[in-house]
């Protein structure tokens, strides 16, 4: 069962291009969204929940179309951004009377647990919260009006250290109940290696892969040597590689051929989300 299904979608600007993307999100598991800043990742985004439309393809989210079924699919979407979309001279509590009139399923018991739970008073007005107050706020929105799909765009940028390890496992939590997915895309790419089953990644408009996060991080691989080790048949073995006077870094796509090149000779390791976007990224400028 899938939350979402990309079929050949492309949407082309002046100057960027979401170029024939194909993808599923997994319904009932965690899809993290990474990729470097003008990936895509915003673009596919707003598409998936219909604030822009592709130029060509299908979108189907939570099992319907966007065009033919927007009402019904916004009531079961929840969004959690780093944009504050809030009337800024309301209070919360006013705030919260506007929102609420627009989900079918809105539930002001779990609003209220929420504010508490985040510690954020009905009577503070949006333009006296901050940042990581405001996502709480978002946060709560977003869980009170029993959401299907959940969307956590940059979500953690302006929250504490502790405030974003206890999102992660109220995230953790909600996706024990099977009918509920989750797209969480971050910079923060530490906070995906914690929770994320699947990993998109995006760049230069393309989708790179969708994977198991689990497989992603055991098929490639980080080999650091001396600089003798590169020739022009090692070199093409590598995604990208960062080279220095003492040696060289590189990530690799296939643990078992890097191995077999490498032996002994290089110190290999698995790579983080982190090197992934990294090496990826200086790969395709090196390329460009």
């Amino acid at each position: 069962m899938n939350a979402i299904e990309l079929r050949n979608v492309t949407k082309t600007y002046p100057l960027f291009k979401v170029d024939n993307i194909s993808l599923d999100v997994k319904q009932g598991y965690i899809t993290g969204l990474i990729g470097p800043n003008g990936a895509g990742k915003s673009t596919l985004i707003k598409m998936i929940i219909g604030l822009i439309y592709p130029d060509t393809g299908s979108i189907k989210t939570l099992g319907s179309e966007m065009h033919n079924q927007e009402v019904n699919i916004k009531q079961r979407i929840g969004i959690v951004s780093d944009d504050c979309f809030y009337y800024e001279h309301l209070t919360i509590h006013e705030m919260r009377r506007m929102i609420a009139s627009f989900y079918k399923k809105w539930d002001d018991k779990t609003f209220n647990t929420y504010l508490e739970q985040f510690e954020l008073s009905p009577r503070k007005k949006i333009r006296e919260l901050s940042k990581g107050m405001k996502i709480k706020f978002s946060l709560a929105v977003a869980l009170s009006h029993d959401a299907e799909l959940l969307i956590m765009d940059e979500p953690t940028s302006g929250l504490d250290p502790v405030f974003r390890r206890e999102l992660l496992d109220l995230l953790a939590d909600m996706i024990q109940n099977e009918t509920k997915s989750i797209i969480f895309s971050t910079h923060i790419t530490t906070d995906l290696e914690r929770i994320a089953d699947y990993i998109m990644f995006m760049n230069q408009g393309k989708l790179i892969f969708n994977e198991v996060k689990d497989d992603v991080l055991e098929r490639y691989t980080i080999v650091k040597g001396d600089m003798d080790l590169l020739d022009s048949d090692t070199r093409s073995q590598f995604v990208g590689i960062r080279e220095t006077a003492v040696g060289f870094e590189g990530l690799a796509d296939n643990r078992a051929e890097a191995e077999r090149l490498f032996g002994n000779y290089a110190l290999l390791h698995r790579p983080s989300l982190e090197d992934l976007i990294y090496f990826t990224a200086k790969g395709e400028r090196h390329h460009a």
